[in-house]
């Protein structure tokens, strides 16, 4: 990733735990996608109920290359199966745009001509 994440807790203390856990999951993201510009996560507690217990909402915002995908609805008591869970349609939505850029670069380069006929 070419710029620092960004993570960011919002209505709960920031956790070292969880920042280790974001961090990694970003790491194996970037080694698949090198291409990734940034990132930035953001972890919520969202206000409770009485009936209901904690619920924890998770958002991704990525960038790439002509890219900003971003996973925004993943809601979850526990926190960290919020986040496998945000990091799991983010993933399928780099691979699909790193699939779709490599199909559109094969299919340029299918057109163009050979400089060299010889």
């Amino acid at each position: 990733m070419k710029q620092l994440p960004q993570i960011q807790f919002l209505g709960i203390d920031p956790s070292p735990a969880l920042e280790t856990d974001v961090r990694e999951r970003l790491e194996r993201l970037d080694r698949f996608c090198p291409d990734l510009i940034a990132g930035r996560t953001t972890i919520e507690l969202l206000h409770t109920h009485q009936q209901q217990g904690r619920t924890f909402a998770v958002r991704l915002d990525m960038t790439l290359p002509g890219h900003e995908l971003t996973v925004s609805r993943v809601h979850h008591e526990d926190v960290y199966v919020a986040l496998r869970n945000a990091f799991d349609d983010m993933t399928r939505q780099v691979q699909d745009t790193v699939r779709i850029a490599r199909q559109r670069h094969q299919d340029v380069a299918a057109l163009q001509p050979d400089a060299d006929p010889a």
